[in-house]
């Protein structure tokens, strides 16, 4: 393996510019993983690794991970302490760096099947955990629009690695898609805070569907609401106005499959 020191290689440079640009990882059509954990969850993944970088220490401590990384990927380095702490999104690295490479976001949709859309949802702590909580509950898909990166490094830690098992889509023009989906007989539902609408205990979510949870200040937009076929709402008993997109996603979720 090769040893990088200095913090001005261009690999470094490049692995620091995945992490903080969202426009580098769309160019490049690669994502960072940084930690064990997810880092050796791309073993169990379709996702190809371009580089992987890992301290001696963590190459000491995660000894038969490491040595799988460097099987399955194209190229691996060791780096120093100086250097992970310099690339590092966290305050404490762990040392193990995966630079991966971005796989087809298409959705092969089955009407029979569950569905969140997230629209223009922009914090990635709660992208990540809608994604974590998807994949535990069961949901066959996310499709999201605007708002924040799937690869986005605090999206990536917040979903746990169910990143990399899930089926995520991205979308550009959500109404058209949703639309679309709808005159091919799927139910798409529109969460909102409204009180008057249909409460979510009262739908039955039998067969296909598609619940959209929308932005975190603004909820979903007019564009979204007209292509729903019907908008509802959690029923809520206290003084609160309205639920963090996280919490009423699980909600919809847990509703849309018990």
């Amino acid at each position: 393996m090769e040893k990088i020191t200095g913090k001005n290689n261009d690999i470094v440079k490049d692995v620091k510019k995945l992490f903080t640009s969202s426009r580098q990882r769309r160019e490049q059509q690669l994502f960072v993983l940084e930690g064990a954990r997810l880092v050796f969850d791309v073993l169990h993944s379709f996702y190809e690794v371009k580089w992987f970088l890992i301290t001696e220490n963590a190459m000491e401590k995660y000894n038969d991970l490491a040595n799988q990384m460097i099987e399955k990927s194209e190229r691996s380095y060791i780096i120093s302490e100086e250097i992970a702490r310099k690339l590092s999104d966290t305050e404490n690295t762990q040392g193990v760096f995966a630079v991966c490479k971005m796989k087809d976001q298409s959705l092969d949709i089955n009407n029979g099947g569950k569905y969140i859309a997230l629209d223009n949802l922009q914090d990635p702590g709660n992208f990540g955990t809608v994604i974590r909580t998807a994949e535990a509950l069961g949901i066959d898909g996310i499709i999201y629009s605007q708002g924040c990166d799937v690869f986005n490094p605090k999206v990536l830690r917040s979903s746990m690695g169910s990143v990399l098992r899930m089926n995520i889509q991205s979308c550009e023009n959500l109404p058209d898609y949703l639309s679309c989906m709808r005159d091919k007989g799927m139910k798409v539902y529109g969460t909102s805070p409204d009180s008057s609408l249909k409460k979510i205990t009262e739908i039955d979510f039998n067969g296909g569907c598609i619940c959209v949870i929308g932005n975190e200040a603004n909820g979903i937009s007019d564009e979204v609401k007209k292509s729903c076929s019907e908008l509802i709402t959690i029923p809520m008993l206290g003084r609160a106005e309205s639920l963090n997109a996280s919490v009423a996603g699980a909600i919809t979720m847990w509703e849309m499959l018990r």
